[in-house]
């Protein structure tokens, strides 16, 4: 399937039953279908040159649950940081979400980040699925991005990139760039 999402496709260190069952078990909530079978199939990676998403990995620099908690609470300092900076105490801070309806910030589970910035979520509401949203790098606006994770990157490549990375943004390469056990376990032994 994912040979289809993405025309260079090098997979990296993949998610096994075991260690996404063990981060279902840590969230509190399924995994979406279409995540499942990225983390099985591609692994833990670069996509399009620019989005990581964070895969259940036994490696804390690309593991779901620790990625996922280390982005809500930077995201919830920096907004809190903001309401209380006096300098913009004449314009409240606020997310500016697509569609107006704040509340999908109360189920964001986050998974993904990109190079510039930016940080992938799903609203994790109902089941199967869950809708992918996109919190820009300014930490304000919010745009939906699919409803699963293979249409989010057939998105990304075409004309709809700029709805979900927001204006100039240029379709990304249909290309993921898996990364090996080695240098994540190298990269874990250097943090």
């Amino acid at each position: 399937m994912w040979q289809s999402v993405f025309e260079e496709l090098h997979p990296g260190c993949p998610s096994s039953e075991a260690e996404i069952a063990r981060a279902e078990g840590e969230l509190g909530v399924p995994l979406p279908d279409s995540y499942r079978r990225f983390c099985r199939s591609c692994g833990a990676g670069l996509a399009g040159g620019l989005i990581r998403i964070a895969t259940p990995l036994p490696f804390e620099a690309a593991d779901l649950v620790a990625r996922g908690a280390l982005i809500a609470h930077s995201v919830g300092s920096a907004a809190q940081a903001l309401a209380e900076n006096p300098a913009f105490a004449d314009r409240p801070f606020r997310f500016d979400v697509a569609g107006d309806d704040p509340s999908v910030l109360d189920r964001a589970l986050f998974f993904g980040e990109t190079e510039d910035g930016a940080f992938l979520f799903w609203d994790v509401q109902g089941t199967g699925e869950y809708d992918i949203w996109v919190m820009g790098a300014d930490l304000e606006s919010v745009r939906f991005g699919a409803e699963s994770l293979d249409e989010l990157f057939r998105d990304l490549q075409g004309p709809r990139v700029a709805a979900i990375l927001g204006p100039g943004a240029e379709p990304l390469p249909s290309r993921f760039e898996g990364i090996d056990e080695a240098v994540l376990a190298r990269a874990g032994a250097t943090a």
